[in-house]
């Protein structure tokens, strides 16, 4: 989850150099033909299993489509805003998968987790310091993609145990080019600019193609987690893209947050880490009971209670 929480943010950044190049229809279509390709070798010659069927095959699809619409609103939205306000947004994401975890995963979310989580998301308030009279409608955009993505989160984990991640990826990215080719074919002829397929500049392939590898690992890096780890510990980390959007921002458009969003940075990354710090007392204290009970007998306090707080 952590090399996600810093390949998003760089395909983000990429995304918001792309769109300025690339209509936003052709753009997307490229960005899962790119991943559909490049898996191919990887899931052939490192024998993954990639077929499905039935239940999965449908939440696959699904996913998919949520794949589709949340990277077009997250591309539209780069075009209005900077990168780590856009990315910051979208941080009222870990606080609905906290929800989602609880709700429909029958995932244990203790109080202490929870003020962690709101702590987390009002650092990010600070950090994004909206100002919708000045941006206009775009500014929801994030919003959007903040729904989308836990509603992808949510998908998912629900088939995480059940399938190859590369595989998975592999066919979700020939869906993705089957659902939009359609778009690609006749979309000039609707006269939308944003379906429009122009001849492309030479130095947007390269930009193409980063898009296409970063987006497929980083997504790749976030299926694996998931196997390994409860949707509810996972999300309040993601909080961790905001600094590397900043850096990235920085980096490529000299664009700085001021002290109070500074301040918003450090409560943010402040509540992930404790996050973290609390599921690996939960992982110490479970190892220990299971060492020290059986022999001994003795009621000693559960990993469940502790990983509840």
């Amino acid at each position: 989850m952590l090399g996600f929480c810093v390949l998003a943010p760089l395909g983000d950044a990429l995304a918001k150099l792309l769109g300025e190049l690339v209509p936003l229809g052709l753009a997307v279509f490229l960005r899962f033909a790119v991943q559909a390709v490049m898996l191919i070798p990887v899931v052939w010659f490192g024998g993954r299993a990639w077929r499905m069927r039935g239940r999965v095959l449908g939440i696959v699809v699904l996913r998919t489509v949520l794949h589709i619409f949340g990277i077009g609103l997250m591309f539209t939205a780069l075009q209005f805003l900077p990168l780590a306000d856009a990315v910051a947004i979208i941080f009222v994401m870990p606080f609905l998968m906290l929800a989602l975890g609880f709700f429909f995963l029958g995932e244990e979310v203790g109080p202490r987790r929870l003020w962690a989580a709101g702590a987390g998301f009002a650092g990010t308030l600070l950090v994004v310091q909206p100002s919708f009279a000045a941006v206009g409608w775009p500014a929801l955009l994030p919003l959007g993609v903040a729904v989308n993505f836990a509603c992808f989160m949510l998908l998912t984990r629900q088939i995480a145990k059940e399938t190859d991640p590369v595989g998975m990826q592999m066919v979700s990215g020939w869906i993705a080019v089957a659902l939009l080719t359609p778009l690609v074919i006749w979309g000039p002829g609707s006269g939308i600019a944003a379906l429009a397929v122009p001849a492309l500049p030479t130095s947007s392939w390269g930009l193409l193609i980063a898009i296409g590898v970063v987006g497929s690992v980083s997504h790749l890096l976030m299926v694996w987690s998931l196997r390994y780890a409860p949707a509810a510990t996972l999300a309040p980390m993601q909080y961790l893209e905001i600094p590397v959007a900043v850096v990235i921002g920085w980096a490529i458009w000299r664009d700085l947050p001021n002290g109070l969003a500074m301040v918003g940075i450090a409560i943010t990354m402040a509540a992930g880490l404790y996050i973290i710090l609390r599921e690996r007392a939960a992982a110490r204290l479970a190892a220990f009971t299971s060492a020290q009970a059986r022999p001994t007998g003795r009621q000693l306090p559960s990993a469940a209670s502790v990983a509840a707080e």
